[in-house]
């Protein structure tokens, strides 16, 4: 089986990222390629790694030049998904890398985003429980964002299983630069970010704890209220979050690592360490996989865990990717059998 497969938002990191995948997937003939403000350039000039594809002239993201393919990738910024994917054909499966999709409230969506809700898809989180089935067949996905990936992977196993508590979750993750864009900034430059860390979206500000109470409630069957707080760490890719939540009373070390054994250990790309072992955020570079691994806080009655994700491949392009095999009915690992890099 062949597809045919367009991407927007080429020139931008998780565009960049998606064709990086598809450049080594067995079933995908890449076509049209697009971006906006970059549009008539060279491929190679804006993606240099991206050698079999260094040729290829960005085109302008219209429909036009989208339709017609079996798969549309969407790799925009929030705001700009939802006007071109009402357009595509309904045969054409849409997955949507952007924020246009995720949420299910339309009065969080416009709390946190300011603009009329453009609707929910399916959401492209795998490994959540039921979503595989929710995947399959499907011609519209949205692709989680990086941080509520490591977040729901993290905590999900704990909520589903009704080990957990669901007030007083609290989540802190560290992100790469590249999280944020390819766009210029000046908190951004190589001056401003090396040696240093900073938070941002302090407070219940950031755009994603919506997000991850949404798919914390779905597990857990009853609202999870979330205090999130982002924070800046100088390397380019790659989130490490930190998550925690309180313990319901008779809940032991045992049972919590029983259910998140029985979450992941079958799952291709998620693994709970052995005892002892943390994650590394350089140990899932470039990769689909996520590393977790988790403590009971005896003191406080908490469990802790601890999720590595690389924000661009499992946080972005990987999902998305592996989705698209889900819907399609294509090998799950398809395009993404491949490690992390080290050193």
């Amino acid at each position: 089986m062949t597809i045919s497969v367009a991407v927007s938002g080429a020139s931008g990191y998780a565009g960049g990222e998606v064709l990086r995948l598809l450049s080594g997937h067995p079933n995908v003939t890449i076509g049209a390629i697009t971006a906006h403000s970059n549009a008539g350039s060279r491929l190679g000039e804006l993606q240099p790694h991206l050698h079999g594809l260094s040729s290829r002239i960005l085109e302008d993201t219209s429909v036009e030049n989208l339709a017609g393919h079996d798969v549309v990738f969407l790799a925009l910024p929030h705001g700009a998904s939802a006007e071109i994917a009402a357009q595509l054909s309904e045969g054409t499966v849409v997955i949507d890398a952007g924020a246009d999709h995720r949420l299910e409230d339309p009065a969080a969506w416009e709390k946190f985003y300011g603009s009329a809700h453009a609707g929910t898809w399916p959401y492209g989180l795998p490994e959540l429980p039921g979503q595989r089935d929710a995947l399959k067949g499907a011609k519209r996905i949205a692709v989680p964002g990086c941080y509520p990936t490591s977040a729901l992977l993290a905590l999900t196993p704990g909520f589903a299983a009704g080990l957990l508590a669901p007030d007083d979750v609290v989540i802190v993750s560290a992100s790469g630069t590249s999280g944020a864009g390819k766009a210029a900034k000046v908190n951004l430059i190589g001056s401003e970010v090396m040696g240093s860390m900073s938070p941002y979206g302090v407070g219940g500000g950031h755009r994603h704890t919506p997000e991850i109470e949404q798919g914390l409630s779905k597990a857990a069957g009853e609202s999870v209220t979330v205090s999130f707080t982002p924070t800046l760490a100088p390397m380019a890719r790659g989130i490490l979050t930190t998550a925690t939540a309180k313990v319901r009373d008779g809940v032991g070390v045992t049972e919590l690592r029983r259910a998140w054994a029985e979450a992941y250990d079958d799952e291709p790309f998620v693994h709970l360490l052995p005892e002892g072992q943390w994650p590394a955020t350089k140990a899932v570079m470039g990769s689909n996989h996520a590393v977790m691994q988790l403590a009971f806080d005896q003191h406080t009655g908490r469990v802790i865990v601890t999720c590595a994700i690389d924000n661009l491949t499992k946080g972005t392009a990987g999902g998305a990717v592996q989705s698209m095999n889900i819907a399609l009915g294509l090998d799950e690992t398809a395009g993404l059998n491949f490690q992390g890099v080290a050193p």
